[in-house]
């Protein structure tokens, strides 16, 4: 284990220079204080866990020193955001401090968010609040916990610094880890504004950094777009699978390796409705639950315009379509392993469209409702689930197809089923009630409850003692809080 002055840096983007990032200086929060921090996250850095409580962990998280390896930069990038394109936008209060190595040889971008105004700060203060940082702290470690790709959260610092949102907030910073914090919006920058020579060279970047096994094909760019394709296609059907809606799917919040991250007005479905619009400021629904497959084909399709100078546009369209049908085989296993099948049949989609749509005209919690199902036998379980819904004539012909497949499946215990469910059905999610629970007591200085959630969420599928309480069903209060771009 390493202590906080051992990390070597290696800062490969801030080499590609002042075309593609601004050097900018934190702007150091006051009277910083360590809120939260991921062993999980750590450890990525080799770093050792207990320099968390050293007064420097603070100090260098929240602007006020630096390594002298670290290069801060503001990276330029543009998107489109809610379907109109925005030919400038970029780290308005992210910063990225510079990229570490681990003995494994694994990069790691330290990614400052609230860090304060950079050139592309475009009338904001570049600061984040102790609300924003613990949520986007325990949705990315979550989201890993439940083997979605996301990116990681270090640390949360909190502050004494006054911010104005709504109303006066305090300042606080998020220390964000990835391979990369390329996005999608940074290819689109330099294709409309016509910069084909750093167009070039972030493609090289790109490729030979983050994607060099696809050097080893006739046309690399090609494989690199499909792999892409591929990448995003398999996360969206885990968010899908889940119930994780993202909320702001601009494509300046996509990431080039098919990772989730800038996590704004996020939720988990309570009950399941494919309908739901978590972002409050999104008064069209471009970005609720169901909308995030098609949203994620049109990112793409974004994607290969500002990538038609490498690749030919039949060859572009070709791997595009790829997209649903590779969407549709991850999103189809992982329902199937959600229900606890092993093998492949037919009717099994209409199996699942079938019971979703039986949970939609019912209001059922998504997450306890698979939960539950692996608790005991297929038969007990849905006869003990059929009082949560409303069309009972619906729920029994639904639950006769299912046990009977279940019996179909395989040869193997109902307690091998049982174990198998339990492994990927997760009875603990972040539900946005019991975020708001976290930073409502954080806000008023106790750090107890964000940790306590940290670490119950870093095992959802393990049933942990004395925390039933984040197993319950939300009060009704907690489902209808409303998240925008500022959460």
């Amino acid at each position: 284990m390493k202590a906080l002055d051992e990390l070597t840096f290696d800062n490969r983007f801030a080499r590609l220079g002042d075309a593609f990032s601004t050097h900018v200086l934190p702007e150091p929060l006051d009277e910083p204080r360590l809120v939260v921090a991921s062993n999980a996250a750590m450890a990525l850095l080799d770093l050792d866990p207990a320099v968390a409580e050293t007064p420097v962990f603070a100090e260098l998280f929240s602007g006020h020193t630096l390594w002298a390896e670290a290069e801060p930069r503001a990276m330029v990038y543009s998107g489109h955001q809610f379907g109109g394109y925005t030919p400038q936008l970029g780290d308005g209060r992210g910063l990225l401090l510079g990229e570490v190595y681990n003995a494994a040889g694994e990069h790691w971008d330290l990614h400052l968010k609230g860090a304060g105004m950079t050139p592309y700060s475009r009338m904001g203060d570049g600061r984040a609040v102790l609300r924003s940082s613990i949520r986007e702290f325990l949705a990315s470690e979550a989201l890993h916990a439940l083997g979605i790709p996301s990116s990681r959260a270090l640390c949360v610092i909190g502050s004494s610094t006054p911010v104005w949102r709504e109303k006066q907030e305090r300042g606080a910073m998020v220390l964000r880890l990835a391979p990369s914090h390329i996005r999608f919006g940074h290819f689109e920058y330099f294709y409309y504004t016509k910069k084909p020579d750093q167009q070039a060279e972030l493609a090289e970047h790109v490729l030979n950094l983050h994607y060099p096994e696809c050097r080893e094909q006739p046309e690399p760019y090609l494989a690199m777009f499909r792999e892409i394709v591929e990448r995003n296609a398999e996360m969206i059907a885990k968010w899908q699978a889940y119930g994780f809606c993202h909320g702001v799917m601009n494509t300046d919040n996509m990431s080039i390796l098919g990772i989730t991250f800038d996590f704004g007005p996020f939720a988990f479905l309570d009950d399941f409705d494919a309908h739901f619009i978590c972002n409050h400021s999104d008064h069209e629904g471009r970005y609720s639950f169901s909308n995030q497959v098609p949203i994620g084909q049109w990112n793409l399709s974004a994607l290969a315009q500002a990538l038609t100078p490498f690749i030919s546009v039949d060859a572009l369209k070709e791997a595009l379509g790829l997209y649903l049908p590779l969407y549709q085989a991850h999103y189809l296993d992982l329902m199937r392993r959600r229900l606890g099948l092993t093998t492949a049949e037919d009717d099994d989609q209409t199996l699942v469209e079938r019971l979703l749509k039986l949970m939609q005209n019912s209001g059922v919690d998504y997450t306890l409702f698979f939960r539950r199902l692996g608790d005991e036998s297929a038969a007990l379980a849905v006869a003990k689930l059929r009082d949560d819904f409303v069309d009972l004539a619906g729920f029994d012909a639904w639950a006769e197809l299912y046990t009977a497949r279940v019996a179909r499946d395989g040869d193997y215990t109902e307690e091998q089923r049982q174990a198998r469910m339990h492994a990927v059905n997760p009875l603990y999610i972040l539900r946005n009630y019991l975020a708001q629970n976290a930073i409502s007591a954080a806000e008023s200085g106790d750090y107890s409850e964000v940790r306590r959630l940290h670490e119950v969420l870093s095992k959802p599928f393990e049933e942990q003692a004395g925390m039933e309480q984040y197993a319950q069903r939300p009060p009704d209060w907690g489902k209808h809080l409303e998240i925008s771009c500022s959460s």
